[in-house]
């Protein structure tokens, strides 16, 4: 079962648009001439229409960027998602109008799908490794601050997330209209470019095929609505079984009306889901345990579309 959430979704909380924005400052030669990479979320059908019939459009939009586009296969999505991830290498210039290409694309699907003329504010989530984060933000979030104040774009960057073992990236948030987003993606793009560590890092895998879930670290702190994971003691290789927690007010959209949800994320993944009783909660939490049962693939395809659900829900209820 495919997810049908966009990760272009309207922000409320994006700022109001600036009549006329500064032009981009222009970075070193030597920085805008040096390859590198950037990558960001698209739900899976986002990413069937970047594709395009038989490849067609991803090829004319390397075509008219200079720019290489590589999006992570059917399934292979970023831990605690069910998004899929475009990487686009090349030259600053080069990426940033692929960037663009594909970002105008998606708008232009959501532009068909609203019934007003309002432009739709969209959401733009860049994965950034943990060890790049600290230039984005600057001293006391003085370069940060920066770049919201010099694109107008919202800009949000994720906290580790340390139930994913071996994971080491996190998401940095745009939010704005597509002009604001790609200043702010632009601003970004250079700082990183900066980094040489980021750079050697072109060169890495860009998806998460290795990731599979029965790998935890064990639960600690306080609930935060999915914290508490841990395998179970009973496994064979075919047949393994994880519990997560998921607090108790987000179990309502894990089982879905008359229980759709849940039955149509087993039939999805081909994994067995078993909720516990209310008032059964995992040890320290008033987390409800959900324990997912298949093989390791199985396991994963439920646990992302569960993730997917209660972290859309977390999103919402922030903004």
């Amino acid at each position: 079962m495919e997810s049908t959430e966009s990760s272009y979704v309207s922000s409320p909380e994006a700022p109001r648009r600036r009549s006329s924005p500064p032009p981009p400052k222009s970075p070193t030669s030597d920085t805008m001439e040096k390859p590198t990479y950037v990558r960001f979320l698209v739900s899976n059908a986002a990413a069937g229409s970047v594709i395009g019939k038989g490849g067609a459009t991803i090829t004319d939009f390397q075509s008219q960027s200079g720019a290489r586009i590589q999006l992570s296969r059917n399934h292979e999505f970023f831990p605690g998602t069910t998004d899929r991830i475009i990487m686009i290498s090349g030259t600053i210039n080069e990426i940033l109008k692929a960037v663009e290409l594909v970002l105008t694309k998606l708008l232009n699907e959501l532009y068909s799908e609203e019934s007003d003329d309002v432009e739709p504010r969209t959401k733009l989530r860049l994965i950034v490794p943990n060890s790049s984060c600290g230039g984005i933000i600057g001293k006391q979030g003085s370069t940060i601050k920066s770049f919201i104040e010099d694109s107008q774009a919202g800009i949000k960057i994720s906290p580790q997330d340390n139930n994913y073992f071996g994971v080491n990236d996190r998401l940095v948030t745009l939010t704005g209209t597509l002009e604001e987003q790609m200043r702010a993606a632009d601003l970004i793009l250079s700082k990183l470019s900066e980094d040489s560590h980021y750079t050697q890092s072109m060169n890495a895998p860009f998806s998460y095929p290795a990731y599979n879930t029965v790998s935890y670290a064990p639960p600690n702190g306080p609930s935060n609505g999915a914290a508490g994971k841990f395998q179970n003691n009973k496994e064979d290789r075919s047949n393994n079984s994880v519990t997560i927690g998921v607090a108790d007010s987000h179990i309502g959209l894990v089982v879905g009306r008359g229980g759709r949800t849940i039955m149509e994320i087993s039939q999805g993944s081909g994994a067995r889901i078993k909720i516990s009783d209310r008032g059964d909660f995992m040890s320290g939490t008033t987390d409800r345990k959900v324990t997912i049962t298949g093989s390791q693939r199985a396991i994963q395809a439920a646990e992302t579309m569960i993730m997917q659900k209660v972290n859309y829900a977390s999103e919402r209820a922030l903004d």
